[in-house]
């Protein structure tokens, strides 16, 4: 099964190319750039270097979110169209679950987490099998925190924003905290690619953006309507 990975749900942009279950290639960059300009040449050239044709591709794995809005929405709508126009599935895989993978192999909980600024987070709890242990939220983080303290396993913490939160999490764990080195804390996509051998896809159309909470601009449109 050849599979095509697309992760452009946060600051890390990646692709990545699944050939019957080898990594015949991976792209990553972790830059504030425009991934609608850079999404498409890297994966052109990503399918030259690996000698994939479009047509050859079986199904594509995209991280539907939580995440940037706009991050989402592009990696989605990219996956999509592709599919779409060759004819095969999309599998939707969780922008969080995509990172915790990275730990899935530490004896205790795993804990992926995107700042979703004013104190917030989007993040979730998996053991080592990456079984759900508790539920993808948007939370602050003070009261996550709080939450997890009253576990009774270590928990490792992965994210692409841990320094903004580091130095909390240390303090109210101690040393029930992990944190392992910057290349475990951010998404591959050939994980994303290896996630979707075995998960079923769904209807091309019904996969949307997960984005765990309203976008700004249209919460504050709902309260005008609300005032009218």
């Amino acid at each position: 099964m050849n599979i095509l990975a697309i992760d452009t749900s946060n600051y890390v942009m990646g692709v990545a190319v699944l050939k019957d279950g080898t990594v015949a290639g991976e792209y990553v960059t972790n830059m504030k750039k425009n991934h609608s300009i850079r999404l498409m040449p890297a994966i052109d050239q990503l399918m030259e270097e690996t000698g994939t044709k479009p047509e050859e591709l079986d199904r594509i794995a995209v991280a539907h979110g939580p995440g940037s809005y706009t991050g989402v929405r592009i990696g989605l709508t990219t996956a999509k169209t592709m599919a779409w126009a060759l004819g095969i599935p999309v599998v939707g895989i969780s922008s969080l679950e995509a990172v915790a993978r990275q730990g899935a192999f530490f004896d205790g909980y795993v804990c992926p987490f995107f700042d979703a600024r004013r104190g917030l987070v989007y993040t979730g709890l998996y053991d080592s099998s990456m079984t759900v242990v508790m539920e993808e939220t948007n939370i602050l983080m003070e009261d996550w925190l709080n939450q997890l303290k009253e576990l009774d396993r270590p928990v490792l913490f992965l994210s692409q924003d841990i320094a903004v939160h580091e130095e909390r999490i240390k303090e109210v764990l101690g040393e029930k905290a992990v944190i392992p080195a910057a290349p475990y804390q951010f998404a591959r996509p050939s994980i994303l690619a290896d996630v979707a051998v075995d998960r079923e896809p769904g209807a091309l159309h019904d996969l949307v953006p997960n984005y765990l909470r309203l976008p700004e601009a249209e919460v504050k449109w709902l309260e005008q309507q609300e005032k009218q």
